[in-house]
């Protein structure tokens, strides 16, 4: 084992890339001919990757995706389910997210449709963004609980500044008045400053009547629907097919 001061000291440091590309220069033949600023800028390049890949693994565990393997790479385009490629690949990377922009993606159950936000909840934790993910239904039961045990305000504002918010699986079931309440607010105070993606069986023509009060529906689907991107996928599910090219087949 390497037991050189500057090695030591690194590791003391906890610049642990440094430590490690530290070490490797030392055992390099090639690394001694290099100049210091070369072996600094080596050694810094190592620390960055080594800190931005800890930063991605902090967030991605901070999110919580029901489906931890998504991600943009392993989408399946080559099932039929009306997904369109352009549009979800013009998803990625976090342009979208910093322009404030919503994704709602419906369609029966089994194609996929949370896996896919999974997906981008992966490729926005990659990009530097904090994703929190919930489903809708437990969503809604987790503020009546904390509203009961005086954890409600600290656990909207987790949900309100996230610069991604995934709600997933709404309907069909009618809201109640609280959780319509509860929806106009998280939608009211993330509108225009963050991101949301919401999943659904029901198509987006639906929502209204779920919602149900008409006041509620009317701001609440002004505020989700407007500027948001919408992917409606169709056919069968996709886990009788055994397909397993993406999030599809489970």
């Amino acid at each position: 084992m390497l037991t050189h001061p500057t090695h030591e000291a690194l590791s003391a440091l906890k610049l642990d890339g440094m430590a490690e590309a530290f070490a490797e220069l030392l055992a390099q033949d090639s690394g001694r001919s290099l100049d210091p600023v070369a072996w600094i800028g080596l050694m810094l390049d190592r620390e960055q990757a080594r800190r931005g890949t800890r930063r991605f693994q902090s967030r991605l565990r901070a999110a919580n995706l029901r489906h931890g393997d998504a991600c943009m790479e392993n989408v399946d385009y080559r099932t039929p389910r009306g997904l369109d490629r352009a549009l979800f690949q013009s998803l990625g990377g976090p342009g979208w997210i910093d322009r404030h922009r919503s994704v709602l993606i419906t369609g029966p159950c089994g194609v996929g449709k949370s896996w896919l936000a999974c997906a981008l909840g992966h490729d926005a934790s990659r990009a530097d963004r904090t994703v929190l993910y919930h489903r809708l239904p437990r969503l809604f039961s987790d503020l009546e609980l904390a509203r009961g045990d005086g954890r409600f305000d600290r656990l909207f504002r987790k949900i309100a500044r996230v610069d991604l918010l995934i709600l997933d699986d709404w309907g069909p079931d009618r809201l109640t008045a609280p959780q319509r309440r509860d929806l106009m607010e998280i939608v009211e105070e993330r509108y225009g400053r963050r991101s949301t993606v919401v999943t659904s069986q029901l198509p987006v023509e639906k929502w209204h009547d779920v919602i149900g009060e008409p006041t509620f529906a009317d701001a609440i689907l002004d505020r989700l629907v407007h500027n948001a991107y919408r992917i409606a996928l169709d056919g069968p599910s996709l886990r009788k097919t055994g397909t397993d090219h993406d999030g599809a087949s489970r």
